[in-house]
């Protein structure tokens, strides 16, 4: 009987580690960011996970990506299709969910 318990628990825990990246890449694809960015190769802006390499590890990133997926930027990277707009399809919590899973890739 404790061994089940413990197998279930396993289970649970495993799932709760797999779960927030696979729901980070559904909002990503829900709100659009994948039309333009692609996980592993550059579409009309940068793939994501060149993103992550460029700004892993510096202070503050994940606030500053926030900002520039709510209100657009550009000049960092050279794209055919200039700036990225703002994103108001994007709530601020989802910005920073967003900022998070894109850093979080490798």
């Amino acid at each position: 009987m404790k061994i089940a318990h413990l197998s279930l628990l396993a289970l649970c825990l495993s799932v709760t580690a797999v779960t927030p990246a696979l729901a980070d890449q559904a909002l990503a694809q829900r709100k659009a960011c994948l039309s333009c960015h692609g996980v592993d190769k550059a579409v009309l802006g940068p793939s994501l996970k060149d993103v992550a390499s460029k700004y892993r590890g510096h202070k503050g990133m994940e606030a500053k990506l926030a900002e520039k997926i709510l209100k657009g930027g550009g000049g960092v990277w050279k794209m055919p299709m200039g700036p990225m707009p703002a994103q108001s399809q994007v709530s601020s919590a989802e910005a920073r969910q967003l900022s998070a899973w894109v850093l979080s890739l490798k």
